[in-house]
This record gives C-alpha cells, structure tokens and sequence, in this order.
C-alpha cells in the first residue's frame, strides 16, 4: 500500500489532541505529536509551561526534524498522521518539504481559541493563535501542489464527527475506518511532554464531545486580535469542507 502522511495544521486550544486520538485509533496509522514544538520555544524564547523540559525532550534543528517526518513507516503502518501547530512555524522557514505530505488545516472560532489561550498567555497576538500562518500555509501549498488543502472546523467535527471524518479521509484520499470515531482513555506514548499541562480532558475522553454552543467573554484587550483573527478566519471558513453522510 502507498504510504500517506498527513500533516493537519491548527492553532492552540482547538479539538487537534482529539483529532490525533481518531486517527491513532486506526490500526494502519502511526501519530507524532507537535513535532516542531521544541524548536518553536527554543528559537523564539516563548515562556510556555514546561518550556525547559519540552525543549530538552525535543529536536531543535529543522532538518533533523523534516527527515523523521518524511522517514519510512514501520512495517505495516501506511498512513503517518502529524498534528502540527501552524504557529511553530517560523518565518522563513523553508516549506518545499511540505510537497510530500497531503496537508490539511484545522480551525476553530477565535472567539473560542482566544477565551481559552488567553487564560494562560495572558496577551496573545494574532500570530501566537496560528491564523495568519494558516492562511499563509493555505496559499503556499496551493502553489506546490496546485490544490488548496483541505479544511475544517473543529465545530463542524464535534457537530457531526462521522461526517467530516468521511469528507477529510476522502479529500486526502483515505478510507474512512469507523475505529476513528472512539478510542480508549488515558495518556499515550506518543503524546509529548506537555500534555501533562494541557490533556486531561482529552486523556478522560472516550470520542468527540457533543458541540456546546459558548458565549466567550473577550477582554478589552484583545478586542484588536479578535477583529484580526476573525477576518482571517471567516475566509478559510468559507473554504471548509461541508460535513458529508459516511460512506
């Protein structure tokens, strides 16, 4: 079987641990968690719980890194399924390696993601959310591939999982499995050391939340990011892919 390795880009405080939980559950695919997280603090000095241990945990150099994500699969693994953050990207950064994946963005409403960020960073910019890198991303790998990559929402996915799942697994040429709909709780080898900050829900968790609609108070503040992050938001919204009935 040919192999397949999906890299899914999103932003922080949005359902990407739960997604890489769905498809961990298959038994065809291998998972990496946030692999340029540890370049990412060391290169920018971001002060982020943990940051000591996780840049000590991980690789720091972009080549290193690139060759383990491009790297044979074990034997019989086809599919390498990448959960990255769009904001460890840095600027210039090369992304030709980027050609080689089948890649796909994950948003969420900023509104939610900035409620949620800004708890523990207290100033946030737009940039530290991922949207522009999202958008950035969007138009860079359209022109490597001569394709958008595909997107969706993270309300859409927890509205309708088995729908958006089957529409995802379709555009990155996959077979839908229903195994991606559940998977056992509790902390995987593969989740990296920060989860010990951030996944205990997802470590509780059985499958996707039912969606709950919110009401997210912003603070003043960050009235300016909202408005930036929300227009940036409304056209890759309008790119996601519709939910569609599973196969």
């Amino acid at each position: 079987m040919q192999t397949v390795r999906i890299a899914m880009w999103s932003g922080p405080r949005n359902i990407s641990t739960a997604l890489m939980r769905s498809w961990g559950s298959r038994p065809d695919t291998i998972v990496c968690d946030e692999p340029l997280y540890a370049r990412y603090l060391a290169r920018t000095g971001a002060d982020h719980p943990g940051r000591e241990e996780i840049v000590a945990a991980g690789q720091t150099d972009l080549s290193s890194i690139i060759d383990n994500l491009l790297a044979p699969l074990p034997p019989g693994k086809f599919i390498f399924y990448q959960k990255h953050m769009a904001h460890h990207l840095l600027p210039g950064d090369d992304t030709a390696w980027m050609s080689g994946l089948r890649n796909a963005l994950l948003i969420r409403d900023p509104a939610e993601m900035i409620a949620s960020y800004q708890r523990v960073v207290a100033s946030p910019t737009a940039r530290d959310l991922g949207l522009p890198q999202q958008l950035e991303l969007l138009d860079a790998i359209e022109k490597q591939t001569g394709s958008a990559p595909p997107i969706i929402d993270a309300r859409d996915v927890l509205t309708d999982p088995r729908g958006v799942l089957a529409a995802l697994c379709a555009a990155l040429g996959v077979a839908f499995d229903p195994c991606m709909l559940s998977w056992a709780p509790g902390p995987r080898e593969t989740d990296g050391p920060w989860a010990r900050y951030w996944y205990e829900s997802v470590e509780r968790s059985t499958g996707f939340e039912p969606y709950r609609p919110r009401t997210p108070e912003i603070p003043g503040r960050l009235s300016g990011v909202l408005a930036e992050c929300r227009g940036i938001y409304e056209r890759l919204h309008a790119a996601r892919l519709p939910p569609t009935s599973a196969a």
